[in-house]
């Protein structure tokens, strides 16, 4: 419960100084091409995180992007830019 709770905090604290987001479908998408994806996000500023979607869910809460709170369905990603 405290890890997840961590990881709530770590996040929704990046979200709140994010200028946007972005939630994908991650199905069909190879480690490989997850690992290159991850390390291109790294490269170029790009917070980029799996999460089981109840906890993105309150990530997202009181902060402007909890409008995607029905969008956490099925195995997604969310990529945050500064």
């Amino acid at each position: 419960l405290e890890d997840k709770k961590a990881i709530v905090a770590e996040i929704n604290e990046v979200a709140k100084n994010a200028l946007s987001a972005v939630v994908a479908d991650s199905r069909g998408v190879t480690v490989d091409k997850m690992t290159e994806l991850r390390k291109s996000a790294r490269e170029t500023g790009v917070y980029m995180r799996v999460v089981r979607n109840t906890l993105m869910r309150r990530v997202v809460e009181d902060t402007e992007f909890e409008c995607l709170k029905d969008s956490f369905v099925g195995p997604t990603l969310i990529a945050i830019f500064f």
